[in-house]
């Protein structure tokens, strides 16, 4: 039977008063960060490892605590581990659990280590963790919208600026202009991940650690891709959060447009898909209705997660150097941001799958006028200045207007009229095919130019 250390506050040497049991449960993050438990065990493992390496622990007491530690973290797993009413945060609950199991032994581990330090290294090794998952949500997303693209490339639609009809594109061009935005974000993210792995371990309360603590051997040992060169800034520094919710809110607004756009292009107005009914809900009233509910929360989500980030970036603003309990406001908002964008971009990887595409009502949607700019181009090419030919072609969309029929409804002779330059092949222009497949330039919605941005993008998620 080991020996029972006296329950006590990590900081409670100082203090002879009672906690006010309000200011417990204010002050108390174990309803939280007790996610991080997984986090605090590995972190507390390498630690227990260094001190060893300095002389601080023997080779038994290490292995003793390290299986201490190991028990903990298996109770954690297994839902067994019961948090005492003392347990202010997951740094204590553990330590405490851990003096239970092999008493004052768990006592060192502190030994040169402050919550301060150790906190900062939970959040960066829990959220290196996560980023593994997004980067993965994020590169299914992407996926699944390339393979559509691939495979649909066939159907054409018109191409809105404004919400109205500008140009013909094909739907492939549309689903990879959102494909893009979302590409440059696992750009993003992947560059942000070396300023995430970072060790703050090692660093104290804010000046260091007395025993000479080999931090690059805690780096490896956690997998770090380098450490904290400054204490003061290693326990203070919440940049890698910020930086996480900055870049969420600017993922969640490409995908808060996306959903936009499908909203729009599922209704019954428009028509040109349908959402699976496992991504749709009904009405309480309206039996009729099919609404696009994941889409919708897709796009509420955004604000949600840039309301995290806006919190905590005013929670940030003004702090003093080093370690404050402000900063126990950031756990929150990032374990949100990361529940809602992990769970949004598998939603909209099963949207994307399974929706329905009707080639046929895109095609009805396309309208001769938005070959106007075609009928300009044709002028160009014999010699017109564009200025010139944009006006013309406007008179030309304004006498079909005139006569209530399409562009295509006007003579050869009626365009002579409108110039000189117009020849009987004139009538070649209003073919939607060839409109899309002049525009074959890099970036353009011709089949080569798809190709291209296909490829493109599987290069991105490593594909070939």
């Amino acid at each position: 039977m080991t020996d029972q250390p006296t329950k006590q506050k990590l900081w409670g040497g100082r203090f002879t008063g009672k906690t006010d049991p309000l200011m417990h449960a204010f002050n108390q993050s174990l309803k939280y960060d007790q996610r991080m438990h997984a986090a605090d065990i590995r972190g507390s493992i390498a630690y227990a490892k260094a001190l060893r390496r300095v002389g601080l622990l023997t080779e038994e007491e290490e292995v003793k605590m390290t299986q201490g530690l190991e028990t903990v973290g298996r109770e954690w797993a297994t839902g067994q581990f019961q948090p005492a009413a003392d347990d202010e945060d997951i740094h204590t609950a553990n330590e405490r659990r851990l003096s239970e199991l092999i008493g004052s032994l768990g006592g060192k581990l502190h030994t040169g280590r402050s919550r301060n330090d150790q906190v900062a290294t939970d959040m960066r090794l829990w959220l290196l963790s996560e980023v593994d998952d997004i980067e993965s949500s994020l590169k299914g997303l992407v996926r699944i919208m390339v393979e559509r693209a691939d495979k649909e490339r066939d159907i054409l639609l018109p191409g809105y600026t404004h919400l109205q009809r500008g140009q013909p594109i094909r739907w492939s061009h549309f689903l990879l202009s959102h494909a893009f935005s979302f590409r440059n974000d696992l750009e993003r993210l992947q560059q942000l991940i070396p300023r995430i792995s970072v060790l703050p371990l090692g660093s104290g309360a804010l000046a260091g650690n007395p025993f000479s603590i080999d931090r690059e051997f805690l780096a490896k040992e956690l997998g770090f891709a380098s450490l904290a060169e400054n204490s003061m800034w290693g326990v203070g520094d919440r940049d890698f959060i910020v930086e996480f919710l900055m870049w969420s809110s600017l993922t969640m607004t490409h995908m808060s447009r996306l959903a936009e756009d499908l909203i729009i292009y599922s209704t019954a107005e428009f028509g040109f898909v349908t959402l699976s009914d496992a991504y749709s809900t009904g009405s309480s009233m309206m039996p009729q209705k099919k609404n696009p509910d994941s889409l919708e929360l897709l796009r509420g989500k955004s604000g949600r997660i840039f309301g995290d980030m806006a919190g905590f970036m005013m929670t940030l603003k003004g702090l003093p150097s080093t370690y404050n309990k402000d900063l126990q406001e950031d756990k929150e908002p990032l374990f949100d941001t990361v529940d809602n964008i992990s769970a949004s971009l598998k939603i909209a990887e099963g949207v994307i799958a399974t929706m329905e595409v009707h080639g046929e009502k895109m095609q009805q949607a396309l309208t001769m006028d938005v070959l106007a700019t075609d009928l300009a181009d044709y002028l160009v090419r014999k010699g017109v200045p564009f200025r010139e030919t944009h006006h013309v072609s406007g008179r030309a969309v304004a006498l079909a207007e005139a006569r209530k029929c399409q562009l295509n409804g006007l003579s050869v002779q009626d365009y002579k009229g409108l110039h000189e330059k117009f020849g009987d092949d004139v009538v070649e222009v209003f073919d939607f095919e060839a409109s899309v497949e002049r525009r074959s330039s890099i970036g353009g919605p011709s089949r080569k130019t798809l190709d291209r941005q296909i490829a493109v993008l599987r290069a991105a998620l490593g594909q070939k």
